[in-house]
């Protein structure tokens, strides 16, 4: 009953609720991560953007952020690809580490933000943790290899700027691919060549 009460908390976002049920049990934010093997009440709380719950969460028990759930995501792998700038930051500045963890697919939350383009976000994690920009996902693709591939150009030019280094930028992928390549066949070439000239 408690830990559906937390559950309730954490999606309507209810900081007095928690509190209150912390005082009631003060072990519950720890049971119900280990009871639950789908979403912790941080995914939750993360996935509906409630930011105030979350920064509340990580201050009392920052080991939750460090949760790997369904699908091997953490909040961190969620907030990145949202883009919640805010809960992002909470969370590096509970578990900065966690920009280095994959996914089942392979990507870790820079990743994410790279592929649904949210720029705020992926500036907070090269700050944070730059190798996480180096770090390559299946087949041996980096990040721009991943930029091209979503057309997520902006991005690319962010990341270019940060990490100018001609081998990063002319990496290729286990197929033998650079970026160049993949902008031919993906007629963004003349998108790209301007992106990389800035």
């Amino acid at each position: 009953m408690a830990e559906k009460r937390l559950y309730d908390a954490a999606a309507t976002g209810n900081i007095k609720s928690l509190l209150d049920l912390l005082e009631e049990d003060p072990l519950i934010l720890d049971r119900a991560s280990f009871t639950c093997s789908n979403k912790s009440p941080l995914h939750v709380a993360t996935i509906l953007q409630h930011t105030a719950f979350v920064q509340e969460i990580v201050k009392l028990n920052p080991l939750l952020a460090e949760e790997l759930k369904s699908q091997k995501s953490s909040p961190l792998h969620i907030a990145s690809g949202k883009g919640y700038v805010e809960i992002v930051k909470a969370l590096l500045s509970a578990a900065s580490d966690m920009c280095l963890v994959r996914d089942c697919h392979g990507r870790n939350p820079l990743h994410l933000a790279a592929i649904n383009g949210q720029s705020e976000v992926l500036n907070e994690l090269i700050q944070k943790k730059p190798l996480a920009a180096r770090e390559k996902v299946d087949r041996g693709q980096t990040v721009l290899h991943l930029c091209v591939k979503h057309n997520q150009l902006q991005v690319m030019k962010i990341i270019m700027r940060v990490i100018n280094d001609y081998e990063f930028v002319n990496g290729k992928d286990d197929d033998g691919d650079t970026i160049l390549h993949l902008a031919v066949r993906d007629k963004q070439l003349e998108h790209t060549l301007i992106t990389m000239n800035d």
